[in-house]
C-alpha cells in the first residue's frame, strides 16, 4: 500500500463562485457561495452523511474513502475499499458502497472491516452497482449500469440482459424493479420510504415510483427532464440533481433553482450537524455551499 498524505488536499476559504439570484432563493443561505473544501483527487463520488454530520466520500480511481468534517478539515478514511463508488449509511451506523471492482454491494464498519452483503443476479455477476438509497426499513435500492472498468481484466464484459435496477431486501432477497432504462444512474427515495426517484443518465430522464411494501414499483411517471449523477433530497421534498450543474427541483417537478459549480458535480449530499451544507463532489475536488434547507435522515 502507497503512503498517502493529505498535502494535496488543499483547503481552500477564498469564494469561488456566487449562486445566481442567491437573494431572493428559498432554499440557498443569504450570501452563501459555493466553496471549494478539498482538491488534489482524481474523481470524487459517493458522499454518504453519517449521524455525527461527517461525510465520508470516494476517490473511486484512488481506491479511497475519504471524511470531510464541518470543519473543513478532510482526512482519509481508507484506502483499499473494492472500487467503491456510491454510498449510504445504514441505521446501524455501517457505511453502505457499490463496489464494482468485483460488482458487489459491500459494508463497512468504522473499524474499516469490510463485509460483502450481496453480489449476483440469477447466478450471473452484477454489471458494475453504481448507486443506492436505503428505505426506512433497510431495503437497499441500487443502480446496476454498465460502465467499462480498466482495473477489469480483458475478458470482462457485460453479461446481465438489461442495465437495471434492483431491490435487496433485509433478509438477503432481491429482486429487480427497474429493466427498461438505457443506463440507470443516480437514487434517492423520500424519508417516509413512500416514493423512489431515479435517473435514466443515457436517456436523459428522472422517474419517480410508488414504492410497495414488497419492494416493488409502480406508477412510473417522467419527474424532470435530466439525467442524473447523483442525487439527494431535502427536507421540504426538492431533488437536487447533478448534470453539468445542480438542478433544484421541487416535490412536484418544477424547477426552482440552479447551481453553479467550477467542476462538473458528480453527487451531491446534505453535511454538517445540522444537515445545512451541501456538499458536492466534482471531479478532482469538494465544494460546500450554506443553504436555508437541510437533509433528511
Amino acid at each position: 500500500m502507497k503512503t498517502y498524505t493529505l498535502t494535496a488536499l488543499i483547503l481552500v476559504s477564498t469564494t469561488i463562485i456566487s449562486v445566481s439570484k442567491q437573494e431572493k432563493s428559498k432554499i440557498i443561505a443569504k450570501n452563501a457561495t459555493v466553496e471549494k473544501a478539498a482538491t488534489g483527487f482524481l474523481f470524487t463520488e459517493g458522499p454518504a452523511i453519517a449521524k455525527d454530520g461527517r461525510v465520508y466520500f470516494t476517490d473511486q480511481p484512488n481506491d479511497r474513502i475519504h471524511i470531510w468534517d464541518q470543519n473543513n478539515k478532510t482526512s482519509l478514511f481508507l484506502e483499499g475499499t473494492g472500487r467503491s463508488n456510491g454510498m449510504y449509511f445504514n441505521a446501524k451506523g455501517q457505511l453502505i458502497a457499490c463496489a464494482d471492482e468485483n460488482n458487489q454491494l459491500v459494508s463497512f464498519n468504522m473499524n474499516k472491516e469490510r463485509t460483502l452483503l450481496h453480489e449476483g443476479f440469477n447466478g450471473l455477476h452484477l454489471n458494475a452497482p453504481n448507486d443506492l438509497w436505503i428505505t426506512p426499513n433497510q431495503g437497499i435500492y441500487f443502480t446496476d449500469p454498465y460502465y467499462h472498468r480498466k482495473y477489469w481484466s480483458n475478458d470482462h464484459k457485460q453479461v446481465q440482459d438489461t442495465q437495471g435496477v434492483y431491490y435487496l431486501d433485509r433478509e438477503g432477497n432481491i429482486i429487480r424493479v427497474i429493466d427498461d432504462y438505457k443506463k440507470p444512474n443516480g437514487i434517492i427515495g423520500t424519508p417516509d420510504g413512500k416514493t423512489l426517484y431515479v435517473a435514466d443518465i443515457e436517456a436523459g430522464k428522472i422517474w419517480q415510483y410508488n414504492i410497495q411494501s414488497d419492494g416493488r414499483l409502480t406508477n412510473k411517471t417522467l419527474f424532470a427532464p435530466h439525467g442524473s449523477d447523483g442525487m439527494t433530497i431535502d427536507h421540504q421534498g426538492n431533488i437536487y440533481l447533478t448534470s453539468g450543474k445542480i438542478w433544484v427541483y421541487n416535490p412536484k417537478g418544477k424547477l426552482i433553482e440552479t447551481i453553479e459549480v467550477p467542476e462538473s458535480p458528480s453527487n451531491v449530499c446534505f453535511g454538517g450537524k445540522k444537515r445545512n451544507t451541501l456538499f458536492i463532489t466534482a471531479r478532482t475536488s469538494v465544494y460546500t455551499l450554506k443553504m436555508k434547507v437541510h437533509g433528511v435522515d
